[in-house]
């Protein structure tokens, strides 16, 4: 690992990768791989000295694990399921709002008196009796698995590693169950599956991840607080709108706003015809226009924000404490 400049590892093929340039592009940053596609360095356009490696989603979490990068974007099963005590090896240090997934419980819609994991620990109890063997939960999920099973008094069962399609294994007959992830459940359904009404083991999304185990220069930490300030920023901006107004009435029209859920970014000036700024929720804007015009503004105009920076980095803040605690 260099001992000055940060490494960042990104998803390097499929969806995720398309939504990962996505983030960074948003927040002013490109994702650069000058040799092209078959090259799995790169850089990070806009963030001097920031080092672009190009993995497998499985591969960023167990490189982040072992420290051989600073950050990473991958899924949070994948965090779950390769990192073991992961909250003492990697910082999760935001969520990205893409890679929606779910890793579920789910059997086969002929198990009609099986609905929760309840009546799925009865089954496997009843399974063995009869067949002399244990129920077989076909998944790529061990760890996962293993816990969640535990966790709901599930011990007589046996897991049969899944490295195809996991949803066709009941189907084939060689599982009875299975665990799998899912993002709109139509492929279970095209399998006769259902998934258990207590059967969700993890809700995941892409993460933005750190190592705690990575070599952090002091170079690494402030090119780290740099990125992350921007794509605070960025994140800031895309969940408000900038309205401005001339108002007389301030201190009645800054109290109602503020009720609204409005803030008044840069204060206000307490004198007949001052032009009034707030950053305010998107889906509060036509409430709060209608309210202003009500407190005698003529004219109130809405506009997108692409970046709010703030003098507090929590991002980085909440980084930089774990990495010294």
């Amino acid at each position: 690992m260099s001992e000055t400049n940060l490494i960042i590892a990104i998803p390097s093929k499929g969806r995720l990768q398309e939504n990962t340039h996505d983030f960074f592009r948003r927040a002013g940053l490109v994702v650069l791989q000058p040799g092209g596609a078959r090259n799995y360095r790169g850089e990070l356009g806009g963030a001097q000295g920031v080092e672009v490696a190009f993995l497998s989603a499985s591969e960023i979490s167990r490189e982040l694990a072992l420290g051989n990068v600073h950050l990473g974007i991958t899924g949070l099963d994948l965090i779950h399921e390769t990192i073991v005590n992961h909250d003492e090896k990697v910082h999760l240090v935001t969520s990205l709002g893409f890679g929606y997934a779910d890793v579920v419980v789910a059997v086969p819609m002929a198990w009609i008196d099986v609905s929760a994991m309840s009546d799925l620990a009865d089954i496997a109890v009843e399974f063995r009796q009869r067949n002399g063997q244990q129920m077989r939960i076909a998944t790529k999920y061990m760890n996962l698995t293993r816990r969640f099973f535990a966790a709901n008094g599930i011990a007589d069962y046996r897991i049969v590693e899944s490295l195809g399609a996991t949803e066709g294994a009941p189907s084939a007959g060689s599982a009875e169950a299975i665990v799998d992830i899912t993002t709109t459940g139509t492929t279970l359904v095209a399998n006769s599956l259902k998934v258990l009404a207590d059967g969700v083991i993890l809700r995941s999304q892409a993460h933005l991840v750190a190592s705690l185990k990575a070599d952090w220069s002091p170079a690494a930490k402030g090119q780290a607080r740099a990125m992350l300030d921007r794509i605070s920023a960025e994140a800031a901006a895309r969940g408000v709108k900038e309205i401005r107004a001339v108002i007389t009435n301030f201190a009645e029209t800054a109290a109602a706003v503020l009720d609204m859920g409005a803030t008044l970014p840069f204060g206000y000036e307490a004198k007949r015809g001052s032009v009034l700024t707030l950053h305010a929720p998107a889906k509060q804007v036509a409430a709060i226009a209608r309210m202003l015009r009500d407190h005698g503004a003529e004219t109130v105009t809405v506009s997108a924000l692409d970046y709010v920076f703030s003098s507090v980095n929590s991002l980085a803040d909440a980084l930089e404490q774990k990495l010294e605690a």
